[in-house]
Formats: structure tokens, sequence, C-alpha cells
């Protein structure tokens, strides 16, 4: 990862830590269904890519137990140390912190039993590299699973916001949504699989999970992604105070049609990726 995108990580570091509790609740049910895709045992050796402010670390770790072991890496040397201290305040000790780019070799004694990577292999520009990194990271056996962006048709919310950010930037040319290294680079269909096969995976498989935002309102909504939404706030970054108050402004507006009569109910799809190293 290139030094500007490292600095993106660093500026939303503190926004998407303080988020932790609505993000965990967002994510409860397919964080289970990650875990149970990774058949964790008690004792298991565990590599958490792109682990951010160590939500589901903290998950992983209670699983494997205290005679397990967790390596939490990031590119963000900032969000790691919140996660630092999420796992610290659990009365934790089976899990370690490296920064370390997940396209990059893993430099480990002993190979992990899992890799998981929760919403972050979409943002490397190599995924290729990435999965072949935690391939060569895995015992004979071992599982790799990660959670994906789903197609862009099925997060509205999303691609609403950026469709608003990107006007207010003047960014009027078509771009692809599956543009490497964005929210919707592996949503293309049969794109995560391939990948995974290609790799020399066994027991490939991809499947969507449903992940509805629940909230009071669309305002709680665009305060969440304003303070934690990196590639949005990325996109919005250049202008000024004033400018970016007005995209944001149109965003919540823009979403409030999915304000029901039980409240706020922003829908999601996430891709659920699973497959094994074979032995």
């Amino acid at each position: 990862m290139t030094e500007p995108v490292v600095k993106a990580w660093d500026r939303a570091a503190e926004g998407w830590s303080s988020s932790s509790p609505i993000i965990h609740a967002w994510l409860r049910q397919a964080t289970a269904a990650m875990l149970s895709e990774a058949r964790l045992q008690r004792g298991a050796r565990v590599l958490d890519l792109a682990a951010g402010a160590g939500d589901q670390t903290k998950d992983i770790a209670f699983a494997v137990g205290p005679t397990g072991d967790v390596l939490a890496t990031d590119i963000s040397p900032k969000i790691l140390d919140f996660a630092r201290g999420r796992i610290e305040a659990a009365g934790l000790a089976n899990v370690r912190f490296a920064v370390a780019d997940a396209e990059q070799p893993v430099h480990a004694q002993t190979p992990f039993d899992a890799v998981m990577c929760r919403l972050g292999l979409m943002f490397c520009m190599n995924p290729a590299a990435a999965l072949a990194a935690a391939f060569n990271a895995l015992r004979p056996g071992g599982r790799f699973v990660a959670l994906v962006f789903g197609d862009p048709a099925n997060n509205p919310c999303i691609t609403t916001m950026m469709k608003v950010a990107r006007k207010h930037r003047g960014l009027t040319g078509s771009v692809s949504p599956y543009a490497d290294g964005g929210l919707f680079s592996l949503a293309a269909p049969g794109r995560l699989a391939s990948l995974l096969t290609a790799a020399g995976y066994a027991e490939v498989a991809v499947k969507p999970l449903a992940a509805p935002f629940e909230l009071p309102d669309a305002a709680a909504y665009v305060a969440f992604v304003r303070s934690s939404g990196s590639p949005i706030m990325e996109v919005l970054a250049p202008l000024d105070a004033p400018a970016r108050e007005l995209a944001w402004q149109e965003m919540e507006e823009a979403l409030e049609e999915f304000r029901g009569h039980r409240g706020w109910l922003g829908p999601n799809e996430l891709l659920l990726g699973s497959a094994t190293r074979a032995g």
C-alpha cells in the first residue's frame, strides 16, 4: 500500500474505533458466519488481516481461547493502537499486533490454522497477491475466510453517497464500480471465487449475506460514514468545509428514502468467501 493510503486510514482510525458499537451491531451476524466458516478450534492460530480497530479480532480471540494465538495486522499503525487498547480492555492476552500490508508475504515461524479478513480484502490493489500471501501462511487444511462488499446494486446507501460525493467534487466521468482497490472491487460476479481458485485454494465458496444497517435515522448513518467511511471522506477531502457540509446534507436527504415506520434501515449486501489450503 502507498503512503497516502496509509495516511487515509490513519485519519479514519479514530472515527472507525469510536463507531465500533455500531459496526459490531451491523456485522454481528456476518462475523458469526465468518467464524463458523473458519472452523476454529480452541487453541487455533489465526491471522486477522486488515484487523482495523479490532472488533472482530476480539471475537476471534474469544473463539480460540487462552491457548490460542491471534496475530492482528493492518497497514495503519494508528488503527492498530485502538485495536490494542480494545483487546487489553477485554483482558485478552492471546493477541499480537503487527503493522503489515496484506499483499506482502507473512513472516511467521508456525503456519496458521486460519486467515481471516473482514472488509479489507477489497481495498487491496492486488488482491491476488494478498490471497497468495494468505495461502502461504496457512497450514495444509487451514481455512481462509473473507467478507467483502457485494454488488453495488444491492448496496444503495453506499452508491448513493458516492454519487453525491463525486457530483460535489465535479467528477462527472463514468467510472467502473469494480475498480481495483475500491469498495466493490471484488463484487463482480465470479471474481472472488476465480481469484481464490487461481491462488490454489480448494473448497472455494462465495455466498451473499444480507447485512442491513439499522439506525434511528439517515443522519446517524451519515454521521458514521463521515467519521469512518474513508473512501467517501477521501473524495470530499479537497473541498472546503462549507462545500463538504453541503455534500453531506444532500446525502442525508437522499438516504431518507430508507426510513420506514419502524425506523431507518439501510440495505447492504456482503459476500462471504471461504476456501481451504489443500493438504
